[in-house]
């Protein structure tokens, strides 16, 4: 069953600025990723799903429901982090939290105190004085105390330092693991990488590509950076006809590319050489989209 379903949806500002023509599916439990160059495209359509704006075209779809037709429906089933975070009137974090379970009808408090103290906030703190990584943590406890089916976050981890973006990663994968249906937006690949079952790249507000993790994880093709103690091993390596990706001379260093049940065969025909270092280059997340940016448009777009 499809969650979160999304066709041709169209939210066009003028002069190339919006979304067009964008088509996802997220099914029930998958988490998706979420990324793009800057200005993409990525709040508007989380605010699209959400049926904060009106499309000019398409449709979002939650749970069958048309998202701005049934905005205010749809959103009873969502926990949502906006990448903006702005707070209502209230004097303390724990005046907002209180509101928020009322607002839900949330009667038990349990889970919103666990992940108070796993975030290690304090609640008791002024709301409009909060630092921004306070102001991110209140906002996680909201979106996520409720037990909510769905979570949707807009750049979750901004503000936090490392060892509580460790904390709130933990979190998201209990989250996941307990079958939520979760959308993330990020600019951190590692905590795509490390959390999603997919991820989709919008770039200039197209979808440019959806990737699915295992393609990453389990690549059928490695990559070696190979340095040679002399010249002439590495002129002599050079004969073997291996797929070469990159040469530094100056170094006598050879990166070459193999089938991944290669490697055994690889290390074996390496005992013939005077090998100073061998190191295999990890394919990231990163690196995918940047190769799918640079062949499109011809450049290396810094994706964010």
């Amino acid at each position: 069953m499809n969650v979160i379903e999304i066709k041709g949806l169209t939210k066009d500002y003028g002069d190339g600025r919006g979304i067009f023509d964008i088509n996802l599916k997220i099914e029930q439990g998958e988490m998706l990723g979420f990324v793009g160059t800057n200005g993409s495209g990525k709040t508007t359509t989380i605010r699209s799903i959400l049926g904060f704006i009106k499309p000019t075209d398409g449709t979002a779809y939650v749970n069958g429901l048309s998202s701005w037709e049934h905005s205010s429906e749809i959103v009873k089933n969502i926990g949502y982090v906006p990448g903006e975070i702005a707070f209502p009137d209230l004097k303390t974090g724990i005046d907002f939290l209180k509101s928020q379970a009322e607002f839900l009808g949330l009667k038990d408090m349990s889970y919103a105190n666990q992940l108070i103290e796993r975030l290690q906030l304090d609640p008791r703190a002024n709301l409009k004085r909060m630092s921004k990584g306070m102001k991110q943590k209140t906002a996680l406890v909201a979106a996520l105390m409720a037990d909510l089916p769905i979570i949707i976050l807009d750049e979750p981890t901004t503000g936090l330092d490392p060892l509580m973006r460790v904390a709130f990663l933990d979190i998201l994968k209990e989250e996941h693991a307990k079958g939520k249906t979760i959308f993330i937006s990020s600019h951190m690949y590692e905590e795509l990488e490390t959390t999603c079952d997919r991820v989709a790249l919008i770039n200039n507000g197209h979808i440019a590509e959806i990737t699915n993790m295992t393609d990453i994880h389990d690549r059928p093709i490695k990559e070696f950076k190979i340095e040679f103690n002399t010249t002439a091993d590495y002129s002599k390596f050079l004969t073997e006809k291996y797929e070469v990706v990159r040469l530094q001379d100056q170094y006598n260093q050879a990166t070459i590319r193999i089938p991944s049940d290669a490697t055994g065969s690889l290390l074996s025909v390496l005992k013939k050489y005077n090998v100073k270092f061998i190191s295999e280059l990890p394919y990231t997340l990163e690196k995918h989209f940047k190769t799918i940016l640079f062949e499109n448009k011809g450049d290396n777009t810094n994706v964010q």
